[in-house]
């Protein structure tokens, strides 16, 4: 093994940053890379009870490690955990446990010839400068959002945030418009990922954290974005003179399809068990069903969640609904027993579900979503519209993109209230915006597929690129 390139792979803790680094990971894999995939230990734990004890250990070239990440163990291991206190902690504590992993690499198994780190995961930078081991960073989150939180400090010095106070969420004056973001001219202040507004405990923080992971992000070898040159081309542009080289080699759930060794498609990354939904939507007319899915860290409250409930009963049209434990703060997350008896037969409740099968099946109409960056990018290159709800940090720059520069979302306000979410499901489905939409979608989603095709797609050219890049550059 000792001639095979070795790639350390090493996402944040958190299901969003897990499923795309894992992708990447098999693709390297497949291009002849030894793969060591680093989990913290308590998420490797989630891993292995939803996947099945015996299913990281099949593949003597694709290993999984963990490190610790210095928290106290939580009372559910259900839930994801706190983001800032997962920050602030692997920021802190674990720079010493991955050194100690590489080194026992080198000895055990084959020595690390490059690591592929997420872009949260910034002190393992300050391990391969040391280790003189090159390294490259993931953002997991879109180029949009990356260029957003990287205007943090001018946001910051120019007095525009963080807000004067908690009325300031209220009172418009997050309907300001900038026009200093490249590529984002007139977004509104609201939709920068709002860590900045300061509003809530811990945003200092995270705003501190950010901008010190950017700031060694830029002294990386590379960076790589799950996204493809048509739709954020002039982003990556602008990125380009602030960063690095950076690839865009998505989507990766279309070009793992394309690239990826069979048996290797038996690595799943859901932290959460999958239930079947196929056979249901299977019973279902071509695109006639609202998929609804807020993704592993929203969190909403019990009226949030009655509002939705009747939304969705009073628009008449069939649902997959994603309920994932932790979903509703609080004590209830039960469901009205009306709700059920109204939408019997036509709703369908599910507590986690392979989401690249939910939404490409021909009978997914539209996505009522969080707007995280995988989930926005898995509907845009299944050519599905969405209603989005963005929650926190880069959904709301991926929110923004998706309703005004690519035309294939609506968005939902803040504050859900069952008539709207009626009216936007009923418009998103049969309305005619819904079919301007989609019709947007249905080209984006050509345009993925293009990307990600043999031997001239953009995305297949980046990362041939960057794989050239993994397997020779020196730090």
């Amino acid at each position: 093994m000792g001639s095979n390139p070795h790639a350390l792979v090493i996402p944040a803790p958190a299901q969003g940053h897990i499923n795309p680094m894992l992708k990447l990971a098999k693709i390297l894999h497949s291009n002849g890379f030894l793969i060591t995939f680093v989990n913290t230990e308590f998420t490797h734990r989630r891993l292995l009870k939803s996947q099945g004890s015996d299913a990281l250990n099949r593949f003597s070239s694709f290993r999984f490690e963990t490190i610790p990440d210095g928290l106290p163990p939580p009372e559910n291991t259900e839930v994801t955990q706190n983001v800032y206190d997962v920050c602030k902690s692997t920021q802190e504590t674990c720079l010493q446990p991955f050194k100690n992993l590489i080194a026992r690499l080198g000895d055990s198994f084959s020595p690390v010839t490059c690591i592929v780190s997420d872009l949260l995961m910034g002190f393992t930078l300050d391990a391969a400068k040391e280790l003189g081991i090159p390294e490259f960073i993931f953002s997991t989150g879109g180029a949009g959002a990356l260029i957003c939180s990287e205007q943090f400090p001018t946001l910051l010095e120019k007095g525009l945030m963080p807000l004067k106070d908690p009325t300031y969420v209220v009172n418009g004056y997050l309907e300001t418009t900038l026009d200093s973001i490249p590529c984002m001219k007139g977004i509104p202040l609201k939709y920068i990922p709002p860590f900045i507004r300061y509003i809530n405990p811990g945003d200092e923080f995270m705003v501190e954290f950010t901008i010190a992971q950017i700031k060694k992000a830029k002294t990386a070898s590379g960076i790589i974005f799950n996204t493809f040159d048509d739709l954020e081309r002039d982003i990556m542009d602008s990125l380009a003179s602030l960063f690095p080289p950076c690839y865009a080699i998505g989507p990766l759930h279309i070009l793992e399809n394309n690239i990826v060794d069979k048996p290797l498609a038996s690595i799943g990354s859901n932290l959460w068990k999958e239930e079947d939904c196929i056979k249901w939507l299977d019973s279902k007319p071509a695109s006639s069903v609202v998929y609804v899915n807020f993704g592993s860290i929203t969190v909403m409250t019990p009226q949030q969640l009655v509002e939705f409930c009747w939304g969705l009963a009073n628009s008449k049209h069939p649902f997959l609904w994603i309920m994932r434990s932790g979903l509703v703060s609080g004590e209830s997350d039960a469901l009205p027993l009306e709700f059920f008896r109204e939408t019997s037969g036509r709703g369908m409740l599910a507590g986690w579900c392979s989401q690249e099968q939910v939404i490409s099946h021909p009978s997914i109409g539209g996505f009522l979503t969080h707007c995280g960056w995988n989930s926005t990018v898995e509907s845009i290159s299944s050519g599905v519209p969405m209603i989005c709800w963005p929650f926190f940090s880069d959904q709301f720059p991926n929110c923004w993109l998706s309703c005004t520069k690519w035309g294939v979302a609506m968005e939902i306000d803040g504050n859900v209230k069952r008539d709207e979410v009626e009216r936007l499901v009923i418009e998103l489905m049969a309305g005619e915006k819904g079919k301007v939409m989609r019709k947007n979608a249905l080209n984006w989603k050509n345009k993925a597929n293009a990307a990600c095709s043999f031997p001239n797609g953009s995305s297949v050219i980046d990362l041939e690129k960057l794989i050239h890049q993994l397997k020779t550059v020196r730090q």
